[in-house]
């Protein structure tokens, strides 16, 4: 089998991240006043989700410590950015005068850090993760439902101690696991995963991205069951600083789109960003298909049964095994995240974690490519699709 490559290399890591730390707070009037003291009319901008993200990085450079983080509220289509009380009526204007709505919060971003590393330090059991939550200015720690006994209460007594204004503690009625298994997609030592996004690698040879906890599982991966291996593994993170891998093409005149089957439509995938929280997305798994949700949270800290995996995005869109590794996009295209784990099913719901994609290529030193030119050349390669 001969395989012709037509990757072109177009794509970038959208520029600059969105913290994800918000509050509970009254929004501010949309009028404030300008540095020489005069009346400015600064209502909050419309907004496109990919474009309150770029303006959340933004006045987060620009505020400094005043920045207390941001999300998107997809309903009134704005950026709603948090300040911190005693951050002054001069950050506060300018983030009006940017197009943002404004809150005046109580939590800090370096409080909400160091509740955080709290947590990390006496309550990284196995079944529980935690993330903050822009829009209620707190950590929201979950528990699944094999944190029982001694663990469960020392959980719930280090929230206690953060205080109910510092962080928030819910269970859940399933496991929080990595979605791996066997399957139709792409396969490995007997496990299935999911093609997250084709890329070309450093030296330019086309590759892949998928979960760490893949990566790890097999060296050698095949895009049919039972078939002989089509890529191999070069770099894997799992568990710890992410979940996520790179898998080099057996063959470098491999054609590999850069696009993602979304139910039997395919959607072209130009450029990676940071996902927003509000935000609406989709997923794509060999398992599920295609399931839609939105971003709850940012640089959330899983504890899987084989390690606390940092940095991992967290939504409601449901999930399965199988569906590892599989894609987290927007229907514009923008490629956000890999599949990672957590829990429920596509049945009764649930949370899934997913790795942030800009984080995976910055690692590899990969980029996200946009394929053109299918069909061209000499008739006989053949396309290694995207899931």
């Amino acid at each position: 089998m001969s395989h012709q490559r037509i990757l072109k290399r177009r794509a970038v890591m959208a520029a600059g991240g969105v913290m994800a730390l918000g509050a509970a707070a009254v929004l501010l009037p949309h009028a404030s006043a300008s540095p020489d003291g005069s009346a400015r009319d600064a209502a909050p901008r419309t907004l496109r989700a990919a474009d309150a993200s770029d303006l959340a990085a933004r006045l987060a450079a620009t505020l400094g410590d005043s920045f207390a983080g941001s999300y998107y509220d997809a309903g009134e289509r704005r950026l709603v950015v948090n300040v911190v009380a005693d951050g002054g009526g001069e950050a506060v204007a300018a983030a009006q005068r940017a197009g943002a709505a404004v809150r005046e919060v109580g939590n800090s971003v370096p409080e909400l850090t160091a509740g955080a590393r709290t947590l990390s330090s006496r309550a990284a059991v196995p079944g529980t993760a935690w993330a903050i939550d822009p829009r209620t200015n707190r950590l929201v720690v979950t528990a699944d439902s094999t944190v029982t006994g001694r663990d469960w209460d020392q959980l719930e007594s280090t929230v206690r101690e953060l205080g109910s204004g510092m962080a928030t503690l819910r269970k859940s009625a399933s496991t929080f696991t990595t979605f791996a298994s066997g399957g139709d997609a792409i396969f490995g030592g007997g496990a299935r995963c999911s093609l997250g996004f084709n890329v070309t690698a450093a030296d330019g040879s086309p590759a892949f991205l998928t979960a760490g906890h893949c990566g790890v599982a097999a060296a050698q991966w095949s895009d049919a069951q039972d078939g002989a291996p089509v890529a191999t593994v070069d770099r894997a993170v799992f568990p710890g600083a992410g979940d996520f891998s790179l898998v080099r093409y057996d063959d470098p005149a491999t054609e590999a789109p850069s696009e993602v089957n979304a139910g039997g439509r395919s959607v072209p995938i130009a450029a990676a960003a940071e996902a927003t929280v509000g935000q609406r997305v989709l997923r794509t798994g060999s398992t599920t298909g295609t399931a839609d949700g939105q971003v709850l949270g940012l640089d959330a800290t899983v504890n899987y049964p084989e390690g606390t995996v940092t940095g991992l995005v967290q939504t409601d869109v449901c999930a399965e095994p199988g569906d590892s590794g599989g894609p987290l996009f927007t229907e514009d295209g923008l490629a956000l995240g890999l599949t990672s784990g957590g829990s429920g099913d596509c049945t009764v719901g649930g949370e899934t974690f997913f790795q942030p994609v800009t984080t995976a290529l910055e690692a590899v030193g990969a980029t996200l490519g946009d394929a053109t030119g299918a069909g061209e050349g000499d008739g006989d390669s053949t396309a290694v699709p995207a899931y």
